[in-house]
């Protein structure tokens, strides 16, 4: 369990996934540019290759982002941030608003 005020420390924000393209020589890894709102986009790495097999569909998605993390490197690459899903017993799909909103909305 976590406070309320831990909780709040978390930034989440709606991001468009603007690229998708799987990492060379890394079977689950994606990389994302995403733009949060801020002047330049994101990179983010995800571990969900095997859920996308063709990761363009993902292209144009508005999903939550963790956006207060530390830069962290995975296999060389820096990933800016984590791309929060919903995960179930043999699926993982992208939580997206029911409409489109602005970039860098926060989520609460």
């Amino acid at each position: 369990m976590i406070t309320f005020d831990e909780f709040k420390k978390a930034e989440i924000k709606i991001g468009t996934i603007l690229s998708a393209e799987k990492v060379p020589e890394a079977d689950r890894l994606l990389k994302l540019m995403i733009n949060i709102g801020e002047e330049n986009p994101r990179q983010i790495l995800s571990g969900i290759a095997e859920y996308y097999p063709d990761p363009a569909v993902l292209v144009g998605k508005q999903v939550p982002v963790l956006a207060n993390l530390p830069p962290r490197t995975i296999r060389g690459i820096e990933s800016q941030g984590m791309v929060l899903y919903a995960v179930g017993e043999g699926f993982l799909t992208t939580v997206e608003p029911s409409r489109e909103i602005p970039v860098g909305t926060n989520v609460q």
